[in-house]
Order: structure tokens, then sequence, then C-alpha cells
């Protein structure tokens, strides 16, 4: 197996340099080229870098990431470039941080469409996400046996409460709050009426801005896109004639066209291009047009730091999904100790985590301010549990209008195994020097375990509760109405005052400026420090644009691997502060 896997990362890097060496043509003129906006791999607010070898190979094209922030302002500039005649979009190879990420970009293209320059989409299949981008389009073309799938949000979820019973599994919630659900698949059979209560409030504001944006987009009505959704279900990726049919002669989409015939088309609009080694129109991609983009740098010794944490927060280092606590308290540090910083905007875009991470975090924003640095927080796609935790030092909070946050709650269970050991005949006895010493999960809860175990769950709780009311200005019994677990959408959170205002990142930075008293400032968005090694990795595998799959191996290795968390899990029960069913998935 070592020989194997060595013969396997040489053969790879040998491909990489092959590459990279082989790769970079001439740099195309943009005067009079289609724009393509075909973004593949998954827009984030910040690009992160796994440099776990094997996550970062085997995972195909999705290893790419791509900035909000880059994409919009490609999106703007091309807006005022009269050199370039149109926009080609196609995000059917894209993937969203969340749904006010998704919300934001369309919300872009509309302005693009707005400002008179012309957009075509085309793809052979749209889902929900991609057809939110494609019907901000002046004119959207599906090829003819391809598919539709306006799904909306939400879905269903398993509840094996059942299935650990006659595993013979006992799960102990010691969870704090009424509306805290993440553990319910261990304790009921199906969904709480509190947690019906609480994801309808968030996922029908969010679906009917969706639809608001895709109606308007195509000039028809939000109900027309519901009876769409509802009625034409695409399931499938290809073969949904009757699906596109409909979608033909109902404005969803404005006809058919093959590959050639699009291709056709798009020359007859466009001209031939002469330069390409293939008869195909005149293009220009995203990341060769971001080369001609000014980026604007201030001569200045102000700076506003933007440091990320995106992702679950855990101890340890920034990676993809993760945002390792780590990573960020050295970013913190790095930007207070910089005489430039004069204020820093914390972008919070998770769903919590890791309680003793998310106190670093809390820790080390606080030696910020000590400094008399100016702390801003943006709430992203989520900001919640301990996403809300770690935003508790904010002078001033924003978040988008589809931002979910809240979740004030502690979600903790532990599962014990004492009549699966009973079953299979293993018995247990020996000598420890304290009460509790020999106990683990294969043994059973007593009365007097439990009431500790119900106590951690209280005490994190009743300081969660206890510094958002510090620093919201509230007293505990006002807090604790509002907290019990539940997540809010950002609209309303304003209304009970977990959030301050209404915004997006933009306005984060300017508010920052104008409370530090800075006319002019430069952004530095702060990212994860990379090895030298690691940037060796990260540049050759960028620059080859080699994606080499999931090979079957490497996907037997991540099923391991994610059955070993379970188990660590399973070993190791922690009380987090996260909101696991918060986040909204988009198809």
């Amino acid at each position: 197996m070592l020989n194997l896997v060595t013969a396997f990362v040489l053969i790879f890097f040998v491909i990489v340099i092959i590459g990279s060496l082989t790769s970079g043509p001439e740099v195309k003129d943009p005067n009079g080229r289609v724009l393509l906006i075909n973004p593949e791999g998954t827009i984030v607010d910040q690009e992160s870098f796994n440099s776990d070898l094997f996550s970062a190979i085997g995972a195909g094209s999705s290893t790419k990431q791509i900035q909000t922030r880059d994409l919009i302002r490609l999106i703007r500039a091309v807006a005022k470039d009269e050199n370039i005649p149109a926009v080609f979009v196609d995000f059917s190879s894209s993937g969203f941080a969340g749904s006010t990420t998704a919300i934001n970009i369309a919300k872009e293209l509309k302005a693009l469409r707005d400002s008179g320059k012309r957009v075509i989409a085309f793809s052979d299949r749209l889902t929900t996400s991609s057809y939110l981008m494609a019907s901000q389009a002046s004119e959207v073309w599906v090829h003819p046996v391809g598919s539709v799938s306006v799904r909306g949000l939400g879905g269903v979820g398993a509840y094996p409460k059942e299935l650990y019973e006659n595993l013979k599994i006992n799960y102990h919630n010691y969870s704090q709050g009424d509306f805290k659900s993440a553990v319910e698949p261990y304790t009921r059979t199906d969904m709480s009426e509190n947690d019906r209560i609480q994801r309808e409030a968030l996922l029908i504001p969010i679906w009917d801005e969706m639809k608001s944006l895709m109606a308007e987009g195509r000039g028809v009505e939000p109900d027309d896109i519901q009876f769409f959704a509802d009625n034409y279900f695409g399931f499938f990726d290809d073969a949904a004639m009757g699906n596109i049919a409909y979608a033909s002669t109902n404005q969803i989409i404005d006809g058919t066209k093959s590959f050639p015939e699009f291709r056709q088309y798009m020359i007859g609009e466009f001209g031939l291009d002469d330069e390409a080694g293939t008869e195909t129109f005149k293009t220009i991609s995203y990341e060769e047009y971001a080369k001609y983009i000014d980026e604007g740098f201030s001569d200045t010794d102000n700076q506003i730091v933007v440091i990320t944490t995106e992702g679950t927060i855990m101890e340890g280092d920034i990676t993809r999904g993760v945002a390792g606590s780590n990573g960020v308290v050295k970013q913190i540090r790095s930007a207070y100790e910089d005489e430039k910083t004069k204020a820093i905007v914390l972008r919070v875009n998770s769903p919590g985590g890791s309680i003793i991470a998310s106190e670093m975090i809390r820790d080390e924003l606080f030696a910020a301010k000590r400094k008399g640095i100016d702390l801003i927080v943006s709430m992203g796609d989520v900001a919640a549990s301990g996403g809300v935790y770690i935003s508790t030092p904010g002078d001033y909070i924003f978040a988008e209008p589809t931002t979910i946050t809240g979740s004030i709650g502690v979600a903790l269970a532990i599962p014990t195994f004492e009549n699966a050991m009973d079953y299979i005949g293993v018995n247990f006895d020996g000598v420890t020097m304290s009460k509790r010493g020999g106990w683990d999960p294969t043994q059973a809860v007593d009365d007097e375990l439990d009431q500790i175990f119900a106590s951690y769950g209280a005490d994190a709780y009743d300081r969660f509760v206890q510094l958002v009311a510090e620093s919201r200005s509230k007293s505990y019994e006002e807090v604790e109405e509002i907290a019990g677990g539940r997540v809010w959408i950002a609209t309303r959170a304003q209304e009970i005052g977990l959030v301050d205002e209404i915004g997006g990142i933009d306005d984060a930075i300017a508010y920052a400026a104008s409370k530090a008293n800075l006319e002019d400032y430069q952004i530095e968005y702060y990212g994860a420090e990379l090895s030298s090694v690691e940037m060796i990795i990260k540049e050759l595998y960028e620059m080859s644009g080699v994606r080499l799959g999931e090979h079957k191996l490497l996907k037997s290795l991540n099923s391991l691997s994610a059955l070993h968390e379970i188990l660590a899990e399973i070993q190791e029960p922690k009380a987090l502060f996260a909101c696991r069913d918060c986040l909204v998935d988009l198809d």
C-alpha cells in the first residue's frame, strides 16, 4: 500500500508539472469578445487551502474556490466596459457557500443586465441555484433534452431513533434550548413542532426572495415559478422533455438549442474567432478578463482588515469548511499588532462548533479592542450558535437580509452502549482511583452522573445567554426569551435586537471606516497562511488545471475518515455551540 500511494503521488506531481509547463496561452485582447462567466467550483467568502494532499487531489473540480468579492468585482467591472459586447453565464458547475451568497450574486447579474449589457445563459441542465443565476440573463437557452429543475429549498431528513434502539444504543440528551434540534434524530422519530416552526420561518422568506428574483428576471409572477416547481419536477439531469416543453412555452426559459445550434447562434451574433483552433465565437474567460481589472490600490498607512470565519468553528488550523481557531487567532493577532490597522471587520459565515474554539476567537477579539481597534461584525449566509458567540465582542453587527442567525443554545447528547455490551456478552470490571475514573460510554449513566452531565449543558448555556445579554445591552431575561436554541432570519433578528443593521460586507467596511474616522484606507483581506510546501502544491495544482476526479481508493479513505469521526464523537462526546440544521442546501 505504501508503494502504491508513493507511486500515485509521484505520478500526480509529474502530471501537474507537465501541465504547468505546457499551460499558459497568451492573454487575449478582450475587445469585442464575449465574457464567459462559468465558474467551476464553490463560491465562498474566503478561499482556504486543504493541505491534506488526498483531499486536495481527490475532490475533482470542487477543489476550486471562487471568492465572492472577486466575482462581484468582475461583474461590476464588465458592466462599465463598453468593449465587451455581451456576457455568457453558466453556473451549472458552481456551488455556493449558502443561499445568501447565491442571492447576492443573482442581484449582481440583475444589475449587470439592467446596465444595458446583453447577458446570455445557456446550459444543458439547470438546478435551483443555477436557474436563479440564469433567470437574470437577457435570454435563457437550454439543450432540448436537458432539464430545468427548480426544486426550491428544504427537504426531508432521517430520524434513526428506532435504529439506535434496535442496536441497543441509548442516547442521553442534555441540549439546552427548546428549539435546539441538532440531536432530534437520535431522540425522536419525526420533526418536533418547534423545529418545524423555525425552519418555516427561515425557508419561506428566503424562498420568496429567490422566487421574486427568478420571476422578475423572466417577466412572470412568483406563483408561476411556484407552479413550475410543484408540477414539473426535474429529478433527472436529462431527458426531461415535458419539463423543457413547459418551460419553453411559459417564459421559464426562452427556448432550446443544441450545442452546435447555440455555437452558430453566437457566431452569428458576435462573429467568428479567427484565433481559435476550431470554429467558435469570440470569447474571453473570466480568469483572463480579471487580469485587466484595476485593483485600485491606495497608498495609505490606514487599513481595515477583513477576517473571515467560514465553516465549522473547531480547534486547529483553517481548512476548507473549518474555521480553525488557531488560524483565526493568528490572523486577529497579526491584525492588531500591525500599526496600520485601524479597524477589523469580522465576516462570520459559520453555524458554530466547539465551545473552547469559540472562546479562543472571542478572547483574541477582545485583545484587539483593548488596543483601541474598532470591531465591526458582518454576518454572511449563516452566523448561528458559535457564530453568534464570536460576534459578541463586536461594536456593531451587520447582517444580510437572508442571513440565518440566533441558535443561542447548547447541543449535547451522549450515547451509551450498556445494553449492546450486555447483549453481546461483554462485562467490565477494574480498579480506579476515583469514583468515575473508569466510566466511558460503554457503561450506563446513573442518576448522579445524569445530573453532572446536565449541569455541563446548563452552565454553558447560562454563560452564552449572559455574554449575549452584555454585548447587546439587554437583561438576561430578555435574551433568554429569544434564545432557547431558536434560529432567526436576519430581518427578524434586527427587530429583536440580535443585529444592529441589515447590510452586506461593503456596508460593514464603510461603517468601520466612518467609526474610525478614516478618509482614506486600504482594505486587507486576511487568508490562511500556507507553508512553503503548501504554496508549491497549490500553485502547481492551479497552474496545471489538472482535475483527476475522485479515485475509488481516495473515496474509500474518505469514507473511513468519516467513520472515524463518527466513532470519535461517540468515544469523546462534546458540548457544542453548533447549529447543524440551520444551513440551507441549494441544488
